[in-house]
């Protein structure tokens, strides 16, 4: 955003003047306990809280900055939206990978519960700004919150069919061709293991200066990755789930357990894409956009929830739910209930760091993003410290979480929709939010329940979920101008992304010709294959390699020169200012 763009923002959205005179945090815990004032302050309850009609018109609420004093209702209700708001995308990715590796619903449910609560931990970290040496920070100082990177899901998937096609993981043919999945727990430890020391990657590009990083992963490649991410998901688990199921009932067997969904010993089970399935996960799906059109601003920004609830309802007053992943589930947990034996997988490490490349990119878009509803200024000295800040704890946090059993933690975009809307970029609601992903986490029967919801609720669901990745790719993507030679790259990064996607086992024969290749040649075999066959690595490597190579056009450089000046005379403006 050039200087000028972003000085009318800040001077048509003012942030509230901080307080000259500073007190003490006992002073202020009294004040906020003990004083009608400090519970509940000056905010507009009602309009948070009461349904709203497509048409109707209401004043807004003030606005909070990141470091504002906050009334304490408000800030447990905006730090519970923000949990609401996560949940799906936590609950999702753990759910999907318990799926394809066929996990027993026990383990399912920790790794639930270690999401929720690895979320809350390192989501505390993301959010503060702890000075390390020089000029070099952890964390935004920003309401960014972490969670499961969908990265990580799409790579997962082309990695365990790998493990399960060269015999990694049991598998059964039966003589009518239908491949039967065995448990593979240690596939998942694999994944674990390859992700702690492929994180080394991200906290080294975090020391680059963040110009670099934006030089290296303009919009046209970071839109790209985040376009094909939410557009393989919809198609590879979304659309699966709301048919039926994505553990192998989707091919329709004529013989196993998997003849019908989810399987032939579940209650209420039918064949896969039955109406009945298709019904339920759109009544889901319908129930978001209701929420959407009528609800009040704080179900609106919890409307995955809402759609969840809705369909759960109905699903188990129709007999679709199984309760005894709810009955096994202990009252009480946290990590490490269940370990897994943690490992290297060579041929995963090359996609590993792809991956890790592209939460890097996505660290820096949510974090401008996040800037811009905070509003921050989304340029200079500070900005840059954000951006730094934020991809170090980035990195960290995927070699912690590794060591949490949770996949990679990355920036969430799906809280700047809650600040936009309630107008609230409090870092205070943000440690509520910890809080609350922490509490559901450790409450095990909350996670025995999101392990009981039916494929198709959680299709419909999750389905509108991706594809709002996919959009938010769109949206990175319309920052573009569009010249030739955008067009070109763009055009060159989907012929690759939108065939895998369209035709997913184009690139698992190209090998096959080779005659007894040794164990490392094969592995790196499978490792270019996992590349080629995941649609967000292969387009986003086809893209930034163009956006490297193809030299600028003449206009476009110039454009760039400017917009790199302007930003030098603010630095220089900001250093004298500081002398």
């Amino acid at each position: 955003m050039s200087h000028v763009s972003m000085s009318s923002v800040t001077k048509e959205q003012p942030s509230p003047a901080a307080n000259p005179n500073p007190r003490s945090a006992f002073s202020v815990v009294r004040q906020k306990v003990t004083t009608k004032h400090g519970w509940f302050g000056d905010y507009d309850y009602r309009w948070l809280c009461l349904p709203s009609l497509p048409t109707a018109r209401s004043k807004q609420p003030p606005f909070y900055g990141i470091d504002d004093e906050l009334p304490l209702v408000l800030a447990i209700a905006s730090g519970l939206q923000h949990a609401l708001a996560m949940l799906a995308g936590l609950i999702a990715p753990p759910i999907i990978f318990a799926s394809a590796l066929m996990l027993d619903s026990d383990t399912s449910s920790y790794m639930i519960s270690a999401s929720l609560i690895g979320s809350g931990i390192l989501s505390l970290v993301q959010m503060s700004r702890i000075k390390l040496w020089g000029r070099y920070r952890l964390g935004t100082g920003l309401l960014s919150v972490v969670g499961t990177s969908f990265a990580t899901l799409s790579t997962a998937s082309a990695i365990f069919d790998m493990m399960y096609a060269n015999g990694t993981c049991p598998s059964t043919t039966a003589a009518d061709g239908t491949v039967t999945r065995g448990p593979c727990p240690d596939a998942y430890g694999m994944l674990l293991g390859t992700s702690l020391i492929c994180a080394f990657l991200e906290i080294g590009l975090s020391f680059l200066p963040p110009r670099i990083l934006q030089r290296i992963f303009p919009p046209i490649v970071t839109g790209t990755c985040i376009l094909m991410i939410g557009s393989s998901l919809v198609g590879s688990s979304g659309i699966l789930d709301w048919g039926g199921g994505s553990n192998g009932c989707q091919a329709r067997p004529t013989s196993g357990i998997y003849q019908l969904c989810p399987t032939v010993v579940s209650p209420h089970a039918l064949p896969w894409g039955s109406p009945q399935f298709i019904g339920l996960g759109f009544l889901s799906f319908v129930s978001i956009i209701l929420t959407e059109l009528f609800c009040s601003p704080f179900l609106k920004n919890a409307s995955i929830i809402v759609g969840l609830a809705v369909g759960c309802i109905v699903a188990g007053a129709a007999g679709y739910i199984d309760g005894s992943t709810i009955t096994s589930a202990p009252a009480i947990t946290f990590l490490w209930v269940y370990r897994f034996k943690i490992n290297v997988y060579p041929p995963a490490i090359l996609p590993m760091l792809a991956v890790y490349v592209s939460t890097t990119m996505e660290a820096i878009g949510d974090i401008t993003a996040s800037s811009e509803v905070s509003r921050i200024p989304v340029e200079g000295e500070d900005f840059d410290s954000r951006i730094q800040g934020g991809v170090l704890s980035d990195g960290i946090g995927g070699f912690i979480s590794a060591l949490f059993t949770v996949t990679p933690l990355s920036v969430f975009a799906q809280n700047n929709g809650v600040i936009s809307v309630t107008r609230c970029a409090n870092r205070t609601a943000g440690r509520w939010c910890c809080a609350f992903l922490i509490i559901f986490g450790c409450l095990g029967k909350i996670s025995g329940f999101f392990l009981a919801i039916p494929n198709p609720v959680l299709g419909g669901v999750t389905t509108f979920l991706f594809a709002s990745v996919a959009v938010s790719g769109l949206r990175v993507l319309s920052y573009i101008k569009y010249t030739r030679r955008d067009r070109f790259i763009l055009a060159a990064a989907l012929s690759f992304g939108v065939g895998d996607l369209l035709v997913p086992t184009i690139f698992t024969y190209l090998f096959d010709g080779v005659s007894n290749p040794n164990k490392g040649l094969q592995g790196l075999f499978e490792s270019i294959t996992i590349l080629l066959s995941t649609p967000f690595l292969i387009s986003g490597i086809v893209a930034l390699v163009l956006n490297l190579i193809l030299p600028q056009d003449r206009s476009q450089q110039d454009e760039d020169e400017e917009v790199v000046n302007v930003a030098q005379d603010m630095e220089i403006q900001i250093l004298e200012q500081e002398r």
